[in-house]
């Protein structure tokens, strides 16, 4: 069997299984600046209590200690841009979780394309390993890390899942794209609570927005409302708004998500009974209802109590701004 593969037939496979791009990138070490990038990153703290992401750092850097062999990393992107949401006046939920967990979704994908392309030494990956994700989707042409922190794909927007299928063949590569947020700082000021915040560079002239910006996880709602176990502070509690899983004020402030598109991946579609859900169905929520409704999504990471948790501060926000309104509890 050859040692190469046809970036062609890659991505024509790809295409043909529901993915929306795919591009290759050559497994090497990552470059000097994302490896000071993270190493500044978690050292300021900034993963908060997520302490798996400051694990196998060896790893992260270097791919090739994932799998021996490696050569190449094929990345993907599959849209999850939602065809329907609940309704404005309901509780809401990130886009991403509205249908089945994306994690067995793509990596069966990714299996899948393994197989068409007759790879025996492979690995998939989906949000499930040390892979600096992003960084490999961008070195393989997808798009670009826009300064909201997600990898934007040229009039597409940033709505996707990525994966990864390491292999030991060689192919054809391909190379970056250009940034091209410049001077948009949107999802800057659409943050409501400062995860968000632009860089300050030498080479920055006045009036220039920075390239670069810091995500603080310690600050962003994702966080507080899935990966934290504890109390959510009092003070981004109630920046919260009607969202009770996760956060997608920087994605919809974006103005490349205007162009997204919604996805047709049946399983990604929404259960009509989430659909259906009320406010007064949710302050009664059960964990047996829980267990039914969310069977297969990714929104069992946050757990029953998680949940109720950020239901019930959503519910006091809302007793606060009536109080102030003068209308009562």
């Amino acid at each position: 069997m050859s040692s190469r593969l046809s970036s062609e037939r890659i991505k024509a496979e790809a295409k043909d299984l529901g993915f929306f791009a795919c591009g290759i990138a050559k497994a090497e070490r990552v470059d000097t600046d994302a490896e000071t990038e993270l190493a500044e990153w978690l050292g300021k703290g900034m993963n908060a209590d997520m302490a798996y992401m400051a694990n196998h750092t060896d790893k992260r850097l270097d791919p090739r200690l994932l799998m021996d062999g490696l050569k190449s990393i094929i990345c993907v992107a599959m849209n999850y841009a939602p065809a329907c949401r609940m309704p404005k006046d309901e509780l809401q939920f990130a886009a991403y979780a509205l249908g089945q967990d994306y994690h067995f979704i793509v990596k069966e994908r990714l299996r899948l394309l393994a197989e068409r392309l007759g790879l025996h030494s492979y690995r998939v990956f989906c949000d499930s390993a040390p892979v600096l994700e992003r960084y490999w989707a961008a070195k393989a042409g997808l798009g670009w890390i826009g300064r909201n922190r997600q990898l934007i794909i040229p009039h597409a927007g940033s709505m996707f899942f990525l994966g990864e299928l390491f292999t030991d063949k060689e192919t054809d590569y391909d190379l970056p794209v250009k940034n091209r947020c410049g001077n948009c700082h949107s999802c800057i000021d659409a943050c409501p609570t400062g995860a968000l915040a632009a860089t300050v560079s030498n080479t920055c002239k006045s009036g220039d927005i920075p390239h670069e910006t810091v995500f603080d996880a310690r600050l962003c709602l994702s966080y507080q409302t899935i990966e934290n176990r504890g109390e959510i502070p009092p003070g981004i509690a109630m920046k919260m708004g009607n969202t009770v899983y996760g956060c997608d004020r920087c994605q919809q402030a974006c103005p490349w998500n205007r162009f997204a598109t919604p996805s047709e991946e049946p399983l990604l579609r929404p259960r009509d009974e989430l659909l259906s859900m009320t406010r007064d169905k949710w302050n009664r929520l059960t964990p047996e209802d829980y267990r039914r409704l969310f069977k297969g999504s990714a929104v069992k990471r946050v757990k029953y109590e998680g949940l109720m948790r950020n239901i019930s501060a959503v519910n006091n926000n809302l007793k606060e701004k009536n109080k102030d309104n003068g209308t009562g509890e």
